[in-house]
């Protein structure tokens, strides 16, 4: 009688775990992969969108590296927007017009959530397909509906004025003006430790940023957000007035600790009500009942004015993208399309420049 040793494969589908076994390892994968067949086109028919969704993100997403709240974002999208739509309905009855209606409930919400609801759906529906549980995918032609623009904009005039006039006293003040007059982003300011101001090549030195929602301080999420910003007179000289110890942060807590996401947002508040105030807030009983200053003024609206600014200058755009820091240029783009009329007007008068005239040839030394 002969002794085999038998090869034996396992998977595990759908919470339940499967086993074939084998002589060979090619009759074991023979075997692996009619059972894998099976059971993705007859034996699982009734696959959940609600089970896939599980499955989906455990084997493809819980191991590629993602920061939490990127995968929180996932757990939330599905919870909130997909699954109470179709989350009970098996994946081969999905409609391309199901997952249009959950997006198109989300109208008039910012670009950024219905186009991450939009990706989340796009992605679990694409793998459905590629592992051949569903022959179409729903998913592929989803249209984003009408969505805010975001509150992303360039100061105004007066706003400037107020906020570089309050910056020379208050204690966010510093704070302010890296935004303003070097295009960081706010994470980006909480991760500089003075080692990263280079007084001696005038520059910051930014590599790092504090992940949004936690005080953890990683690289970029691009290898375009790694640059060095050359600093502005104005910048230079306020930094060189509190310079601290080169591995402390610029921007530090009362702990002299790196800040948070929420952090830096009280850091802004605080600056943000002295403002309300400079500009002619009404106060009853020590309270702003009326306040003076945009709804939409944000930090990013500082940012935003730097590459305005930069625009004003005649910068080239693809040089405004290295200091803002964007992987694709099409961001810069769109900030160096809005409209104004100092940029109109001064481009308009070239047209009215007299021509230079032609150079004259220099004459070769034989002549």
């Amino acid at each position: 009688m002969e002794n085999y040793t038998y090869i034996r494969k396992t998977v595990t589908f759908s919470g339940r775990r499967y086993e074939v076994r084998g002589r060979t390892e090619e009759e074991a994968c023979e075997k692996f992969l009619e059972l894998l067949a099976h059971l993705r086109q007859g034996g699982e028919a009734g696959l959940t969108v609600e089970q896939w969704f599980y499955q989906w993100k455990r084997t493809y997403k819980d191991p590629a590296g993602l920061t939490k709240k990127s995968l929180d974002s996932y757990d939330e999208k599905y919870r909130c927007y997909i699954g109470p739509t179709v989350g009970s309905l098996p994946l081969k009855e999905v409609r391309d017009m199901d997952l249009q209606e959950i997006l198109n409930s989300q109208a008039g919400r910012s670009y950024s959530h219905v186009s991450k609801l939009r990706m989340v759906l796009q992605e679990l529906f694409r793998q459905a397909r590629r592992s051949r549980l569903i022959v179409h995918d729903p998913a592929e032609g989803l249209q984003l509906p009408e969505y805010s623009k975001g509150s992303h904009r360039p100061l105004t005039q007066e706003e400037r004025s107020h906020i570089l006039a309050l910056a020379e006293t208050h204690a966010s003040g510093l704070w302010v003006l890296t935004i303003l007059y070097a295009g960081l982003r706010p994470g980006e300011t909480a991760a500089l430790l003075w080692k990263d101001i280079d007084f001696d090549h005038n520059e910051i030195h930014i590599h790092k940023a504090v992940e949004s929602g936690t005080r953890v301080v990683k690289s970029p999420k691009t290898p375009a957000g790694i640059r060095d910003v050359p600093m502005r007179r104005e910048l230079r000289e306020r930094f060189q007035l509190c310079c601290g110890e080169p591995f402390t942060p610029v921007f530090p807590t009362k702990q002299g600790n790196v800040r948070s996401s929420s952090s830096l947002w009280r850091l802004w508040d605080s600056f943000s009500k002295a403002l309300d105030l400079r500009m002619g807030a009404k106060v009853v009983d020590g309270k702003i009942v009326e306040h003076a200053i945009a709804k939409d003024l944000t930090p990013y609206c500082l940012r935003h004015t730097f590459c305005t600014d930069l625009q004003r200058a005649g910068v080239p755009i693809n040089v405004a993208k290295e200091l803002m820091g964007h992987a694709d240029i099409s961001v810069t783009a769109n900030i160096y399309t809005h409209r104004d009329q100092g940029v109109l007007h001064a481009n308009m008068a070239k047209l009215d420049a007299p021509p230079k005239a032609p150079k004259r040839p220099r004459k070769s030394s034989k002549d």
